[in-house]
């Protein structure tokens, strides 16, 4: 009896390797994206630092506007960091349904050689059952012509 083999094989290898891809530039997508937001909440943290220790008594006028500047720098900052969190999201989201598309040609690939390999265990499970018969029948001859 011979071994199922899938015609298709090659494409199918080819497709889980696109979705293995596509699943890594999803994960990078998402890295960054994940990367922005924590500098982003860094930036929080440090505005809150930096608001509490520009109210401490004992500063002077020039620290006052030195602390209003920085402060200025890090809204800039993190108005620079929204936007680029924005556009991460929608590297995510592409890098998403790439993702899917990449995974479900490979399933269709999948349920294609399943289909088939079913298909190919009914046909010799039929040649089997038949050779079987053949063999069960021709033995059962061979008795009755050796009692004649």
């Amino acid at each position: 009896m011979r071994r199922f083999q899938f015609g298709l094989q090659k494409v199918l290898v080819l497709r889980e390797y696109q979705e293995q891809e596509s699943e890594i530039e999803l994960g990078r997508a998402v890295g960054s994206l994940t990367q922005i937001e924590h500098r982003i909440a860094d930036l929080a943290a440090e505005r809150m630092r930096v608001g509490v220790e520009q109210c401490s008594p004992g500063r002077g006028i020039a620290e006052i506007v030195a602390f209003d500047r920085y402060m200025q720098r890090l809204e800039n900052t993190k108005k620079r960091l929204i936007e680029d969190a924005a556009q991460a999201e929608r590297k995510v989201k592409e890098a998403r349904e790439v993702y899917l598309a990449a995974s479900r040609e490979r399933k269709i690939l999948d349920k294609v050689r399943e289909h088939r390999a079913e298909e190919y265990r009914h046909v010799q499970l039929a040649e089997e059952t038949k050779i079987l018969d053949e063999v069960g029948s021709s033995r059962l001859q061979r008795m009755i012509s050796e009692k004649s």
